[in-house]
């Protein structure tokens, strides 16, 4: 087996549920539901990549499974569970498994990622803001570092994004600094990248706030 080949079969797609929010694994059947999604008002969308047309959308959802069958993406389509539909899509990307020395006791299993971005995210307007947000990334921090057991999650926007600065702040992420000039940006521009994290150590009292919020 390739390297490649290894590290695609160490990332398994799962769905993860909570009471407001389903996430599911993104399949090409999910097109039509996130095109339907994405045809809110998009007064929100300038610095993300939503796409607006169902050809657009179609490459949007190849190249996250290509990326999936790379294991270099795990995607999902975001559902709410009050109406059933399909309100957006969100994925960890750049998962990374670092060459740990034999016996190395920050080492959990070959199998297992040591960190992870969780990005992509996206919703439709009338989501945004809601618990159907608060408990996804809830749902995806668990797994990265529950069930995975990362020693990091990172959380990346475009660095003129202050409404998703801000939102990145209040899921409890520290903010590690701007990359500058990083890749492209969605408007066509290049993007200085806003850099922020959750550490291992971290993650406890970033979970009991997160819950609060859920429960207030």
């Amino acid at each position: 087996m390739t390297v490649a080949a290894e590290v695609a079969a160490r990332v398994t797609p799962v769905a993860l549920e909570g009471r407001h929010v389903r996430l599911e694994p993104l399949t090409r059947g999910h097109v039509e539901a996130l095109l339907a999604a994405a045809s809110g008002p998009r007064a929100t969308y300038g610095l993300t990549t939503v796409p607006a047309d169902r050809d657009s959308m179609a490459r949007y959802v190849e190249t996250a499974l290509r990326d999936q069958e790379a294991g270099r993406s795990l995607p999902f389509a975001t559902v709410s569970r009050a109406s059933g539909r399909v309100v957006g899509s969100t994925r960890f990307l750049n998962i990374e498994f670092w060459p740990w020395p034999e016996g190395n006791p920050h080492q959990r299993g070959r199998e297992l990622p040591d960190a992870v971005e969780i990005g992509s995210t996206w919703l439709a307007a009338d989501a945004q803001r809601t618990a159907v947000n608060t408990e996804a990334k809830l749902l995806m921090l668990a797994h990265a570092f529950e069930t995975w057991r990362v020693h990091r999650v990172s959380l990346m926007t475009d660095a003129r994004n202050e409404r998703s600065r801000r939102a990145i702040l209040r899921i409890g992420a520290k903010f590690d600094g701007v990359i500058r000039a990083q890749r492209p940006a969605s408007d066509g521009m290049i993007r200085d990248t806003a850099a922020f994290s959750i550490l291992e150590r971290e993650w406890p009292e970033v979970r009991r706030a997160l819950t609060s919020r859920l429960h207030t």
